[in-house]
């Protein structure tokens, strides 16, 4: 399956259509807003704003399972971020990443891209899939990864046709 297929909300509560995407260099990401990597939300959006006219995009999944660092709603998450950090790459529905109720999409992110060792679970927030434009997951990155470490790799996704 492609990322393209899977269903989502945004943060309003609307279908989002990631098929409206095929074609575009896509990273995602489980956010918060109460966590030490939250300042990577401005990294996150000069990524956005640097490369979108490449085609590439930012989605953002507010996600409160790790030691409840995103506690507001999606809505209230969307308005700390556009007022704290600029933020206005897309951001969807809180969800679960990991666990029996984790939402489906992050299910095939970690299968297409496992962490160290292999393991699947993601292991905070701030954890980044960057997909290329057939919507396959091509890798992922730790909390810690900032927009230096992704850099590289964006620019390669992006150059292939």
């Amino acid at each position: 399956m492609s990322i393209h297929d899977y269903r989502c909300l945004t943060a309003q509560g609307e279908p989002f259509n990631f098929a409206a995407l095929r074609g575009q260099v896509l990273l995602v990401v489980n956010v918060a807003s109460r966590c030490g990597y939250t300042p990577q939300l401005r990294e996150l959006e000069r990524l956005y704003r640097r490369y979108r006219e490449r085609g590439f995009a930012v989605i953002g999944f507010p996600c409160n399972q790790f030691a409840r660092q995103s506690p507001e709603s999606a809505l209230d998450f969307c308005t700390l971020s556009a007022r704290e950090y600029q933020v206005s790459f897309p951001l969807m529905e809180k969800v679960k990443v990991n666990g029996p109720g984790a939402h489906p999409l992050f299910v095939e992110l970690r299968r297409g891209a496992p962490g160290v060792l292999g393991t699947t679970a993601i292991k905070w927030n701030f954890t980044k899939f960057l997909v290329g434009r057939d919507g396959r997951v091509i890798r992922r990155f730790a909390p810690r990864d900032g927009e230096a470490a992704l850099r590289e790799a964006l620019e390669i996704a992006l150059d292939e046709a």
